[in-house]
């Protein structure tokens, strides 16, 4: 007896936000990096993403993390927040601390959507 046909809720939600992932930002792929979802959380509406390869160290790396969060959550409406960060220090997103550069990228001071500029893909 095969359990294949059958889909969980969580490992459906995890297909649509992975095929989201691959369909939206190519890019990543392209230029060496990667994002795979790290945790996701069905009854919260919760996702992290871990952006890593070159996405590490990118300096666009902060607009590819604000791009996956507005789209993610405007195309899969059962996600509410989004976790995305690369593996420099552990920030998240736009946050600020040590390792490299700060960007200069409007998140903190945005309006309460937190949407910045689009990535440039």
């Amino acid at each position: 007896m095969s359990t294949d046909t059958a889909q969980s809720p969580e490992d459906e939600l995890r297909e649509r936000i992975t095929n989201f992932l691959r369909r939206n930002f190519p890019q990543i792929q392209m230029h060496g990096g990667s994002a795979a979802i790290q945790n996701l959380d069905v009854e919260a509406g919760e996702v992290t993403v871990q952006l890593g390869g070159a996405c590490s160290g990118c300096g666009i790396s902060p607009m590819t993390i604000q791009a996956i969060k507005t789209r993610m959550r405007k195309e899969i409406p059962e996600i509410e927040t989004v976790h995305a960060s690369t593996g420099m220090g552990g920030h998240e997103g736009m946050s600020g601390g040590s390792g490299g550069m700060s960007p200069s990228f409007p998140g903190e001071s945005s309006e309460n959507d937190d949407e910045g500029p689009e990535a440039p893909f």
